[in-house]
């Protein structure tokens, strides 16, 4: 398993889908990447050579922003939001959804499946009697 930037990424698929196990990263960056080195995209991750897996590294610590350093980054932007008192930093203070969606219906996994109607819960078994 090559490591990069401190994650294992799979041997068993392309590296272009590889690549994307490294948090920010995602499938636009990994072609960008792969295009500017000259490996091939249809590649398995575990066939690359010592000389390609180094390059990779360099080039992605080097120029971008990934794993803790882009974790940390959103976290404090997330803080910032919150301690200004702006409408997205009370969003996220609730726990409810940041980006203008319906709150009415369709926000249960933002808020945690929480069911708050007496008609929106399963109906209860029936008491033993």
């Amino acid at each position: 398993m090559p490591r990069i930037s401190g994650v294992n990424i799979p041997d068993n698929k392309n590296i272009e889908i590889s690549l994307t196990y490294i948090h920010g990263i995602g499938r636009p960056m990994s072609r960008a990447i792969l295009d500017e080195l000259k490996i091939d995209q249809q590649k398995k991750a575990g066939d690359l050579t010592a000389d390609e897996v180094n390059k990779l590294k360099h080039l992605i610590d080097d120029r971008y922003k990934i794993e803790g350093s882009l974790r940390q980054e959103v976290t404090l932007n997330v803080r910032r939001l919150k301690e200004i008192g702006c409408w997205r930093g009370d969003r996220h203070k609730k726990g409810l959804p940041v980006r203008g969606q319906q709150t009415r219906t369709n926000s249960r996994t933002v808020r945690g499946n929480v069911r708050r109607s007496a008609g929106s819960g399963r109906k209860l078994p029936p008491a033993p009697k």
